[in-house]
């Protein structure tokens, strides 16, 4: 039987499966508008800041010929609007099919972590980036023709705006702070993210458990991991952001000291990361042969400076002339 967060989120078209746990990050868009261009486009983020869960990028489109419309619509800043009015106006977004598109990109905290955490690692701002050139992409090979693009963005705006006109030059950009409130197509925008993150988080399934196999396996060798924290990681875990107390308190209580924390967790956080430095388990990675390894290729000395051990025992001699 399906709880009431599962009925709610199976009512947003951007939330494909709420069964399912959300492992890859992954694109949605909804019916392509109908009516002739040119269009203006928007994009926002949610969940750039938290320490749990996705971060979510969404643009919203319109002829701009519809302008005048939008503004009638009461598009704003997601994070000034309740839950109640957001949800109301993405339904908005999709009433007037003909007229009104969006589209969301979801950043899974696995991606995240594993982005900011390889070598070389990808940090979040061009993880932002990618997300956003994706979706404007995206859009215009579905055939939407785009004039004008409004990005909410923090810090310089300017080298951002440069490089997203040097890669569509015949589109006119608008990159700047607080763009929710400027233009209602950025607010728009803002309403999608905020939606499709804030429903992730409240019905987040934790593909920790759908791995029972696992979980049981890993009892038997350590019998000392409390089951009971795992059985509890989806209660009162807050907002996300690392000064939400009901998030700090998730952090403190849910890391389990052999396994870490789920990977609603992003692992690249330092709120994350000194948390596991402090109170987990410190693995010794052993590899009995990486030292006779290191070794081998190690630099003699004396009479046989500059040869390591593999050169002299197969004979081999530097060649100065053939």
């Amino acid at each position: 039987m399906e709880t009431s967060t599962e009925t709610v989120n199976a009512c947003i078209p951007s939330i494909v499966d709420p069964s399912l746990p959300l492992i890859d990050s992954y694109t949605y868009h909804s019916p392509a508008p109908s009516a002739p261009g040119p269009y203006i486009l928007g994009v926002d983020e949610a969940g750039r800041g938290p320490v749990l869960g996705p971060l979510v990028y969404g643009v919203a489109y319109c002829p701009v010929a519809y302008k005048e419309d939008l503004e009638k619509l009461g598009f704003a800043d997601s994070k000034t609007l309740t839950a109640q009015i957001r949800s109301s106006l993405l339904e908005t977004l999709g009433s007037d099919p003909p007229n009104l598109g969006w589209s969301v990109r979801v950043l899974s905290p696995k991606a995240i972590s594993a982005g900011m955490l390889r070598r070389p690692p990808v940090n979040l701002n061009q993880q932002s980036q990618n997300a956003t050139v994706l979706l404007i992409r995206e859009v215009l090979a579905r055939g939407i023709q785009l004039s004008e693009v409004y990005v909410d963005a923090l810090g310089k705006t300017g080298p951002y705006e440069a490089y997203l006109s040097s890669l569509f030059p015949d589109l006119s950009f608008t990159v700047t702070a607080k763009a929710d409130q400027k233009f209602k197509i950025v607010g728009a925008a803002s309403v999608a993210a905020k939606v499709t993150r804030d429903a992730w988080i409240e019905g987040w399934i934790y593909e920790e458990h759908a791995d029972a196999p696992s979980m049981e396996l890993a009892s038997q060798f350590f019998p000392d991991s409390n089951e009971d924290k795992r059985t509890q990681w989806a209660e009162q875990m807050g907002s996300g952001y690392p000064s939400d107390p009901k998030t700090q308190a998730w952090i403190r209580d849910s890391m389990e000291p052999t396994f870490g924390y789920p990977s609603l967790a992003r692992f690249s956080w330092a709120t994350i990361k000194v948390v596991l430095e402090k109170d987990a388990h410190r693995v010794a990675w052993i590899d009995d042969g990486q030292a006779s390894l290191m070794n081998a290729f190690q630099s003699a000395k004396g009479p046989d400076k500059d040869r390591c051990a593999v050169t002299k025992d197969l004979g081999l001699r530097s060649v100065t002339m053939l």
